[in-house]
């Protein structure tokens, strides 16, 4: 996925008062944009919250059924710097192909984390086979410390998944209600799926030092007095030791947290760095066939090229 926003350094208020018993949610909507031939719904970045954790990016693509002759997703070679990309499928297939030589399919239930680090490149592609697609692909800024790590690519097949309070719950990263992901994470994060094919109420325990936000992926959501809707993000800021989720009939919900970053982070285009400087230095290396990045094996196709930084550097 790719972000063409001018996004400022990354920060905003956490808080979400309390007013007469009543927490002040944050409500947020997605906006919809298309990538690779897919409608999505951009849920982060947007103006009113830029980062949950260090959770920088997220895009909900589908559910989308492909006609007969269309080649579904295809999103040709394109860099990334500075994050993480975490795919998390929920309908159709999906082939990652990277700098580093990794190929994968990556299947409805599975996580693809791709650490991009100082620099790496990858495309996507449904399979000839697929008529569908659903999915959630996120990105997680690397803090400052690691930003310029080893690339690499890790798959997760076999997740942590349980039932609690009629809610089937898969744990994609860290912890939550005394399970652990096997997921790599350069800061501390949670990120988990939940889903009731019935109306159902469940209470999770939360660390009061993360920062949390629910997206509903599909059916509604209740927290409270509060509904939520499809696409849209209930931002809970800190300080919350638990929360009581009360899902629809088929609902599925994207429940993401992590200890507040506190660094500033820009974000354009595949890039995300710590300074302008650095964005402008990884763009001027992509479009300059720099070895930094790779070439990405197999892809019939044309490398994706960047829109003009739109700051004037000094």
């Amino acid at each position: 996925m790719s972000n063409t926003e001018s996004n400022p350094a990354l920060f905003e208020s956490r808080e979400c008062p309390v007013i007469d018993g009543h927490r002040l949610i944050q409500h947020l909507a997605s906006r919809t944009t298309e990538v690779g031939g897919i409608p999505i719904n951009r849920v982060l970045p947007q103006r009113g919250r830029r980062l949950i954790g260090a959770w920088c990016f997220l895009d909900h693509a589908g559910p989308a059924v492909f006609s007969v002759d269309s080649q579904g997703m295809r999103v040709g070679p394109h860099p990334h710097t500075g994050l993480q990309t975490f795919t998390w499928m929920l309908a159709g297939d999906i082939l990652h192909r990277d700098s580093l030589g990794s190929e994968q399919i990556i299947r409805p239930g599975e996580v693809n984390l791709m650490t991009a680090g100082r620099g790496i490149a990858h495309t996507e592609e449904s399979l000839s086979s697929e008529s569908q697609l659903h999915a959630a692909q996120l990105w997680i800024a690397l803090p400052h410390a690691h930003r310029h790590t080893e690339p690499r690519f890790d798959h997760y097949p076999d997740l942590p998944r349980w039932q609690e309070q009629g809610v089937d719950i898969t744990l994609l990263t860290g912890v939550l209600n005394g399970h652990e992901a096997p997921t790599l994470a350069f800061s501390p994060l949670v990120g988990a799926d939940l889903f009731a094919d019935a109306e159902a109420s469940v209470r999770l325990n939360l660390h009061s030092h993360y920062e949390y936000g629910v997206l509903v992926l599909e059916g509604g959501l209740r927290i409270g007095p509060d509904r939520f809707a499809p696409n849209e993000l209930a931002y809970l800021g800190c300080g919350l030791d638990d929360i009581a989720l009360e899902l629809d009939v088929g609902t599925r919900v994207l429940l993401l947290g992590g200890e507040p970053l506190n660094e500033e982070i820009f974000i354009w285009w595949n890039f995300v760095g710590h300074s302008k400087a650095e964005i402008a230095q990884a763009q001027q290396e992509w479009e300059a066939g720099d070895s930094r990045f790779g070439d990405v094996p197999e892809f019939d196709g044309d490398r994706l090229m960047p829109p003009p930084i739109p700051w004037r550097m000094t």
